[in-house]
């Protein structure tokens, strides 16, 4: 629970704590109703979003003037129905401040009150009153501020005492327990001098130097109404703190080097100006659940997303919809009796239905009338939930990869035969990206499923820059297209390559690279590496799937019989050390897909019993020894996932292990990696950086 707290210094003119509650608290306190500043001063709060104190803190000395002080301020807060909790230190042996010693007993007093408030209001506000006591404790207040910070900074300004309504210069406690007349009300100026922030070197740890803590330097809490003694203690914060303002530079300067120095991987570059406080809170706070508006808001980037398996169910129904509406009435017929047998049983269809329905020639007229005409809960049952539970499929489920890929049975290939699919699937797909917060996608597809090649990506590129041009500039996510050759098929490589080269050369800022995909179980050999020389020859990137479900061989093989810039999964990369080092020294980079790695391999995940006898996800291991890698959707529709959803599933496939700052780091992976032309690559980056850094330093620390 929050705690607001004001903090305030208390000498003879004891009024002044009431003066100065009463500015925050308007509604339990109406003391300046009648001001003839009312609304300036309701608008001064609004502008630093002031919040009503919870708690008084005071902090004072001993005598006899003090205790008449305590004695009235104890009267007035009798008098309030809703009397705020009140705090009293004493610095024990004090009494006019008429010594070094009693100056620097009651600075320690101060410094150490306003570190334990900032401990104690977790998350809430703690204002501090300049008004009170005498100068030297003012000037104590304000250097406590200018280091520990405070919402605001507040004073009281006023008449000469002789120039004083009467019923001021008297000041009973009933005066401050109700609005001010008008004659008292012209007197009184409540005044906001000013907000401060926590130092960063209050936060520094490296070497000998801890941060400050209460726990180094502790203060009793005062009960509420009583008031503690305190005796000076032998280590001093007033000492600890001026020896840190003299080396500054070189603490501060010595703590990120010791940053740059631990870490295996560069963060966005303006994270790094951020307080070391913040810094250590991100390094030190595991993702979670709980960080998924977090991560929805953060620009991100998906290098591996399959054209195919992008859409949830409601967009492929959509989808299907607009085929289903382009069809004349003789073909809707034809369709539905073709799919009536699957329409009219509600339970399963069994599983041969998919296969058949690739062998028709109208196929996607029958995918539509299934889309449209079946109810969800026959799609769902049909789609997921006859593989489920979607663990290990590969190994675990009699039909294997297929059963991953059952899913998608209604998707990708099956409606984008379809030219009057591309559109609706393109604004799906858009949406889609911005509903998910992706400033940058690496689509990958395999166009010559769909008809011709070449014709379907030139539509499709058109379809998506419409559908963007109806977004705000600053909301457009980039997207480019990997055209996919399925190893499965090595008769049809030297076309498909072919039509890529030709796609390059046609749209050369949307068509980025080259994977070979399909089952790993397919060897890459020499042979097939000739078939891309036309692709080296134009310099196109590849990325090629690998080490997901076998050994590290096949990443061997991917990384030097196709000189692979990229690798969809590796996974079983750590099997081969030689490899890694490689990987690390060549900056070749893994695209990561923990949700489908899940389904079709299967690994330990905290939130579900049902796998904690499988191995934990193999992401910080590789992370840490510094290879370069990437989270990625791979399939979101089939996996029912999103990016944001991917890097949670990481962190508990990893037991807590992924901190909020390697969350970061990863993302910036994700653009640097990105197959993106370097100068859009260089903008890009720089606009993420920037976005990423006003919304971490606007963060409440």
């Amino acid at each position: 629970m929050t705690t607001n707290i004001l903090l305030c210094t208390l000498g003879a003119s004891w009024a002044v704590v009431p003066e100065i509650y009463g500015f925050l608290n308007p509604d339990k306190l109406p003391l300046y109703q009648n001001h003839p500043e009312y609304q300036s001063l309701n608008q001064r709060r609004q502008d630093y979003q002031l919040q009503s104190a919870d708690e008084i803190w005071i902090c004072t000395t001993q005598g006899m003037a003090t205790e008449n002080s305590l004695t009235k301020l104890s009267q007035w807060l009798q008098l309030l129905p809703e009397p705020p909790v009140l705090r009293i230190w004493q610095a024990q042996g004090t009494n006019d401040l008429a010594s070094q010693q009693e100056c620097e007993h009651i600075q320690e007093l101060i410094l150490r009150c306003c570190l334990k408030a900032h401990e104690i209001t977790q998350g809430g506000q703690v204002v501090m009153s300049l008004a009170g006591g005498r100068k030297t404790m003012s000037a104590d207040m304000q250097w406590a501020a200018s280091l520990f910070g405070c919402q605001a900074l507040l004073h009281v300004i006023g008449a000469e005492y002789k120039q004083m309504p009467a019923l001021l210069q008297q000041a009973s406690p009933e005066l401050f327990t109700q609005a001010f007349n008008t004659d008292v009300s012209h007197a009184i100026m409540p005044l906001i001098t000013g907000q401060t922030r926590r130092s960063d070197l209050l936060d520094i740890r490296m070497d000998n130097i801890a941060a400050i803590t209460t726990a180094a330097f502790p203060l009793p809490l005062a009960e509420d109404g009583e008031t503690c003694a305190w005796a000076q203690p032998e280590h001093s914060l007033a000492q600890e703190l001026k020896k840190r303002e003299k080396i500054s530079s070189r603490l501060l300067g010595n703590y990120f080097f010791d940053l740059s120095r631990e870490e295996k991987h560069e963060n966005w570059r303006s994270l790094y100006r951020l307080s070391p406080r913040l810094i250590e809170k991100l390094r030190n706070t595991p993702l979670t659940r709980q960080h998924k508006p977090w991560l929805d808001s953060l620009p991100k980037a998906d290098l591996h997303r399959h054209l195919g398996g992008c859409l949830n169910l409601q967009q492929q129904r959509q989808v299907g919809q607009a085929i289903w509406t382009s069809l004349d009435k003789q073909r809707k017929q034809q369709a539905l009796n073709t799919v009536q047998h699957l329409l009219s049983n509600t339970n399963t269809w069994g599983w041969e239905w998919a296969e058949q329905l690739k062998q028709q020639p109208n196929r996607a007229d029958l995918a539509a009338a299934l889309l449209v005409k079946a109810s969800e809960q026959q799609l769902n049952h049909n789609l997921w939930q006859v593989t489920e539970p979607r663990i290990a499929l590969k190994a675990k489920h009699p039909h294997g990869f297929s059963a991953y890929e059952r899913p998608g049975e209604l998707s990708g290939s099956t409606l984008l035969s379809a030219p009057e699919a591309w559109q609706t699937y393109a604004q799906c797909i858009v949406e889609q990206s911005v509903s998910e917060g992706l400033a940058y996608v690496e689509l990958r597809g395999s166009p010559q499923k769909y008809g011709d090649g070449l014709i379907f990506i030139k539509s499709f590129y058109q379809y998506l820059q419409q559908a963007l041009a109806s977004l705000p500039e600053n909301n457009q996510p980039v997207f480019r297209f990997i055209i996919i050759a399925d190893r499965r098929r090595p008769e049809d490589l030297k076309q498909t390559i072919q039509m890529a080269v030709n796609a390059k050369a046609e749209l050369p800022d949307f068509i980025v690279g080259l994977d070979m995909a399909g089952d790993e179980s397919y060897p890459i050999s020499e042979k097939i590496s000739e078939y891309f020389l036309p692709a080296f020859e134009q310099c196109i990137p590849l990325t090629i799937h690998a080490g997901e479900g076998e050994q590290a061989e096949s990443i061997w093989k991917a990384a030097y019989h196709l000189h692979a810039d990229r690798i969809g999964h590796g996974l079983s990369i750590a099997e081969h050390p030689k490899l890694a080092e490689r990987f690390r020294n060549r900056d070749i980079c893994l695209e990561l897909c923990p949700g489908s790695n899940c389904e079709v391999v299967g690994f330990y995940d905290s939130r579900n019993p049902a796998t904690h006898d499988l191995p934990e996800y193999p992401l910080m291991a590789l992370w840490e020894q510094g290879l370069p890698l990437t989270i990625c959707t791979d399939n979101p529709g089939i996996s029912r996932t999103t990016l944001s959803e991917e890097f949670i599933s990481a962190a508990a496939m990893n037991k807590g292990k992924l901190s909020l700052w390697d969350t970061l780091a990863i993302i910036k992976q994700g653009f640097v990696h990105g197959f993106l032309a370097g100068h859009d690559k260089e903008i890009l980056l720089k606009q993420c950086d920037a976005k990423i850094y006003q919304q971490l330093s606007a963060t409440k620390q």
